[in-house]
């Protein structure tokens, strides 16, 4: 379809890697059903209480709505939004609605950040390879910084549409800018699966999105869900456990992404002031709050502010429940 003036809005389903490997199991002897599957680089872990076939039915509807949050948000993928705003040169482009309403979302909590967290980041963040060990120049670096402000993307609303309702539009500025939803896509993602499996019923379950976790209810006898605090010197241990019941914890980690060369740590948590790793006392920082869309739009912000910032930022914004840092030392800090 051709809107004059503006770019074509592409629905061509790009290829997800691994889109066909799913693993369901269950029930298990405490009637729990578990299902994995790969959706945003990550596996995606879904586990629930109830019955079956309402389980699997419930599971199906969130993992097609990982599809198509993936095919619209992913920074990679060549005809969703986000790369088809990054590639437009400056130019207006239709976007899906939820779309908009994730980069709005995502703009607020840049105003809110204290300068921490920018979506235009990317960039900046396409010129790190984090798995290979790649450090860009600081020339690179200080070149794309010119292109990275929020402030330079536009989201609107126009009416008539082909079916009589409105259409979203994006638009960047700056031609030269790129923006990367990965810092917080995740939460907006992991709140529209909770919908979808409070829709079919189910009303003890948990998402997890990877380090973004949402627990719904609790488990049979009123055990709360339990979320562990990674202790950043080692992969698979834990330093302490959270209690979650109806909400949403979110961690960010400078363990998550890294690398180490002539020994020093690079991360993959960037300031937008320099391009490089931020400088944080905080190996890792889990927010807690009712909606994961806030935990996750604050969790990034927390990590770069470091403990006592950062414990002083969760206190003033009501929207975190609680916040925990863990240092590089594996001890925890309470906000």
């Amino acid at each position: 379809m051709a809107y004059t003036g503006h770019m074509d809005f592409d629905e061509t389903y790009d290829p997800i890697p691994l889109e066909d490997a799913v693993q369901t199991m269950g029930p298990d002897e405490r009637g729990m059903m578990t299902e994995l599957f790969y959706a945003f680089n990550t596996v995606i872990t879904l586990q629930a209480f109830g019955d079956p076939a309402r389980c699997r039915a419930a599971f199906g509807d969130a993992r097609a709505a990982c599809r198509t949050f993936e095919r619209r948000l992913s920074r990679t993928l060549p005809h969703s939004d986000i790369a088809r705003l990054n590639a437009a040169e400056g130019r207006p482009v239709r976007i899906a609605p939820d779309t908009a309403a994730l980069l709005r979302a995502a703009q607020g909590y840049c105003a809110d950040s204290e300068g921490r967290f920018d979506i235009t980041m990317g960039a900046v963040v396409r010129l790190w390879n984090f798995h290979d060990g790649v450090i860009p120049t600081r020339e690179r670096i200080d070149a794309a910084l010119e292109h990275v402000d929020w402030r330079t993307l536009k989201v609107w609303e126009e009416s008539g549409g082909p079916d009589g309702g409105g259409q979203a539009f994006a638009q960047l500025d700056d031609p030269l800018a790129a923006v990367d939803v990965g810092g917080i896509a995740k939460g907006w993602i992991a709140d529209a699966l909770a919908d979808a499996l409070t829709a079919r019923g189910i009303d003890a379950f948990i998402v997890n999105l990877g380090g973004n976790v949402v627990a719904h209810g609790e488990k049979p006898g009123g055990v709360a869900w339990r979320i562990g605090l990674q202790d950043p010197r080692d992969k698979e241990g834990v330093v302490g456990a959270v209690a979650v019941r109806d909400a949403s914890a979110v961690t960010s980690g400078v363990y998550e992404r890294c690398f180490e060369l002539d020994g020093t740590l690079y991360h993959h948590i960037l300031a937008p002031e320099t391009g490089c790793p931020v400088e944080t006392d905080a190996a890792g920082a889990t927010v807690l709050a009712r909606r994961s869309l806030d935990a996750e739009g604050y969790s990034t912000t927390l990590l770069a502010l470091g403990i006592e910032r950062g414990c002083a930022f969760a206190r003033e914004h009501p929207a975190i429940l609680a916040a925990y840092f863990v240092d590089a030392d594996g001890n925890v800090h309470t906000a």
